[in-house]
């Protein structure tokens, strides 16, 4: 009897569709990678897939990360996100993992490193 080994999936939230381009083609060959554009769209997706691990900017318009974060946390939508963020604003980050978040890493980011955050946030599920 064979064993079918699930492919994890990330969504990634980033504004910048440049971003959004360069984090899949480093994910991709390892993760089934979904990406959108903004906090709204990401929540309708959490809503009707199944979401292994979140990539979520900080910045963007109309519903920031954090925004986006909270209102994952009051649709009980229990997914790990680590955030990602050009600002250097410690404070945001901060927030971030008082609120649950999971890590985050600073853009723009190493490949490498982008790949062993993901595998050890993805390493418990």
């Amino acid at each position: 009897m064979q064993t079918r080994i699930s492919v994890k999936r990330i969504l990634v939230v980033d504004d910048d569709s440049m971003n959004l381009v360069r984090t899949r083609m480093i994910l991709e060959k390892t993760y089934d990678v979904l990406l959108t554009e903004s906090g709204a769209q990401a929540l309708e997706l959490l809503k009707r897939e199944q979401i292994d691990l979140v990539l979520l900017d900080i910045e963007m318009p109309e519903m920031n990360g954090i925004e986006t974060f909270e209102q994952m946390r009051a649709c009980s939508i229990e997914v790990p996100v680590v955030f990602l963020t050009a600002s250097g604003e410690r404070e945001d980050v901060l927030d971030a993992i008082k609120l649950g978040a999971k890590n985050y890493l600073k853009k723009p980011f190493n490949p490498q490193e982008l790949l062993k955050r993901v595998a050890k946030e993805l390493e418990g599920k």
